[in-house]
């Protein structure tokens, strides 16, 4: 029997369905900068969407539910057949799968027109789809331990299908979208301390003795535990100085952890060093959150939020992409110019984004955060669409 490698490279339909990174991360990027963008025009009030949400509901919908769920399938789609040893997901089956994400977006966007319930509906098809995909492909190898995986799918699922249910009865308060950046920030701290000290350690390992990242122990393991806490008592509790005690704990933790993995040493290569920079907000976030809880007259309530999606998520999904891209189309592991101008780009959107939560320079703030942001994701576009549009 042919090795996957090979059947990869006999598949002759079009390139961007010769693997699920490259539909997903493409256009997932794509629509991050499209619908900020839009979002941008609908803050200044020269824009209506026929969108049955209000504004700021449907520019938290779109990140959390749009554009997370793309990469996240995404990178499972990629990951997977590493773990399974089967032939990735390709064709018409990934081609379904992208038409499942693009349906979400457009019934969402015309929501108002189409009816709540219905575009639920399409949307939440979505994540079912994904994880029947992904289960298939792991009960199928054997391989049932890696079934786990699927919980961050499953919580995003449930997150969207609240956040659905809470806009069209009014019952609840962004009860499904703190569950839905809760699973984004977990599936972070879960596979981001997998791969930044194991990336960190095979890169500084080339480079002669020094200080190397301790890998997954106890240790980690103890400090996701706390964090699954106090985000699960910020979905509850939101507003509660428990929950503020909690997260306090968790991003001090955090700090902790990012420190055991030596990231002061990877300076000189940003494809590297992003990571651990997209890491940092994890523990920000936190540290917001306790803030805006203990000290509301410092701290916008929004702060904690935006720490985690603009910082953590926009960040780390970058980082990610723009590695597992570069890796999977034959091209050098290292950050070019126009690449550490992405990460600058997305890095500058969360830091203003934070400034504006202490309620400081708020309209040019926010200006800045939302033009940096487009310029990331779209720089992303344009760098990356030809190598992903093309056989490697």
């Amino acid at each position: 029997m042919a090795s996957s490698a090979a059947q990869i490279r006999a598949f002759e339909g079009p390139a961007l369905l010769s693997y699920g990174f490259r539909p997903f991360f493409l256009f997932g990027a794509l629509w991050a900068a499209v619908s900020v963008l839009l979002w941008i025009f609908m803050l200044s009030g020269r824009l209506d969407l026929p969108s049955a949400f209000a504004p700021v509901e449907w520019h938290a919908h779109e990140l959390v539910f749009g554009y997370v769920p793309a990469i996240v399938a995404g990178f499972l789609l990629t990951a997977v057949p590493n773990w399974t040893g089967r032939l990735p997901v390709v064709g018409t089956r990934l081609l379904m799968l992208f038409l499942a994400w693009i349906a979400g977006r457009i019934a969402v966007f015309f929501s108002l027109w189409i009816g709540a319930a219905v575009a639920a509906a399409i949307d939440l098809a979505f994540l079912v789809a994904l994880a029947a995909v992904i289960g298939r492909e792991i009960i199928a190898s054997g391989n049932t331990r890696n079934l786990k995986v699927l919980a961050g799918v499953a919580l995003l699922f449930t997150g969207n299908a609240l956040f659905h249910l809470e806009a069209a009865t009014g019952i609840g308060h962004d009860h499904g979208t703190r569950l839905g950046i809760a699973a984004a920030v977990m599936l972070i701290m879960l596979i981001g301390g997998r791969i930044i000290p194991s990336f960190t350690r095979n890169w500084l390992a080339r480079r002669g003795a020094g200080r190397l990242p301790t890998p997954f122990d106890r240790f980690d393991a103890a400090i996701m535990a706390a964090s699954v806490v106090a985000l699960a008592s910020w979905v509850v509790l939101p507003d509660a100085q428990v929950t503020a005690i909690l997260a306090v704990l968790a991003g001090v933790l955090n700090i902790a952890r990012l420190m055991r993995w030596a990231g002061e040493r990877t300076g000189a290569e940003p494809l590297v060093l992003i990571l651990h920079i997209a890491y940092a907000f994890v523990p920000i976030g936190f540290l917001l959150l306790a803030l805006a809880i203990l000290r509301p007259d410092i701290v916008l309530p929004n702060g904690a939020l935006h720490g985690w999606t603009t910082g953590a998520i926009g960040a780390m999904t970058l980082a990610v992409m723009t590695r597992a891209s570069l890796g999977h189309t034959g091209q050098p592991l290292t950050a070019t110019r126009p690449i550490q101008l992405i990460y600058a780009g997305v890095v500058i959107a969360a830091l203003s984004r934070i400034v504006v939560a202490f309620d400081v320079l708020r309209e040019p703030m926010l200006h800045l955060s939302a033009a940096a942001w487009v310029a990331a994701f779209a720089g992303f576009v344009m760098v990356y669409a030809p190598l992903l549009m093309r056989r490697a």
